[in-house]
């Protein structure tokens, strides 16, 4: 590509595999979307070293998951770990007379034990716009997590200028160590849990991050287009401020609400919060950076805290 034809963004935290299912081609009405969740160890590496974590389908993050307001959903979950039960959350789903199918454990469900599977069953009702489903046993969301992407039904158009491009950012962390033993450290002091050792983007951190400049992801679109970018909040403890450099984001709706058009030059997105801002590639040709990083109360120090970046091309 001609370097004098493209703009990049450098995305602080790189994003993975942006679009990991298909969207659902036009419907005349509301249909039955099935998915399939393994939920299985695979080794998965970060900053220099490999270690093995729970994944759905192998992936880090999980599968985006797509579907319609009004849809029908199933979601069969099979537990193939075999020392950890599990359940699911569809968090921000609203469980309308299928409360059964929220997935907390111990609230709304038994967790399912090594070999065995439940299959989710619910309907997206009255929302439309971004959330994310996770992990709800033994702080298992801090890698079994994944995007929810609800598009508006047939026919209804968004309250706001159709963008050209839409995006999912998961915005997650990464403890190179083991987290069992983060959570015996937690639970020994009652204190915070140890901080992460990066943070992430669709589970990738970026090239300010040690052994994690192969990892940048290069997405290229067009100059003077509209990009809508789906973001979901999967850290743990952090929260977020996001922002482009050089650039303004419109604010158009928070979980799964439309909001009235709001324009910002950075959004705070907070753990299992999730929103939808537009951004114009309006800039001269060039490379910028999207940045996220931490919101850190004055005197409290995060050793080892890296900013972490990847690349959005334009």
């Amino acid at each position: 590509m001609d370097p004098c034809c493209k703009v990049t963004f450098m995305l602080l935290c790189v994003c993975g595999l942006l679009i990991l299912e298909a969207p659902p081609k036009s419907e005349a009405k509301s249909v039955t979307r099935r998915f399939f969740f393994h939920v299985r160890y695979q080794a998965i590496t970060r900053l220099c070293s490999t270690k093995v974590v729970p994944t759905v389908n192998g992936q880090f993050p999980g599968p985006t998951m797509y579907m319609r307001e009004g849809d029908h959903v199933l979601v069969e979950v099979s537990n193939e770990l075999p020392d950890k039960n599990i359940t699911i959350h569809w968090h921000g789903i609203k469980q309308v007379r299928t409360g059964w199918a929220d997935g907390p454990g111990y609230v709304t469900q038994c967790p399912m034990k090594p070999g065995t599977s439940y299959t989710y069953n619910f309907t997206v009702t009255g929302q439309r716009g971004t959330l994310w489903w996770h992990g709800h046993n033994n702080w298992m969301r801090y890698t079994v997590y994944g995007a929810i992407v609800i598009l508006p039904k047939k026919d209804t158009p968004y309250p706001f200028p159709k963008p050209d491009g839409e995006i999912p950012l998961v915005l997650g962390e990464w403890w190179k160590g083991s987290m069992d033993v983060v959570l015996q450290q937690l639970a020994r002091s009652g204190g915070a849990p140890n901080n992460s050792d990066a943070y992430t983007i669709n589970g990738q951190p970026g090239d300010l991050y040690p052994c994690s400049r192969a990892e940048k992801v290069v997405i290229p679109v067009k100059s003077g287009k509209t990009y809508m970018l789906r973001i979901a909040g999967a850290t743990m403890n952090g929260e977020m401020f996001l922002s482009v450099a050089g650039h303004k984001l419109t604010v158009v709706e928070l979980d799964a609400s439309y909001t009235k058009p709001l324009e910002v030059d950075y959004v705070l997105v907070t753990p299992g919060q999730s929103m939808n801002v537009l951004l114009k590639a309006d800039q001269t040709v060039g490379n910028y950076y999207l940045a996220v990083r931490p919101y850190i109360a004055p005197n409290v120090s995060q050793p080892g805290q890296l900013h972490s970046n990847g690349r959005y091309c334009v």
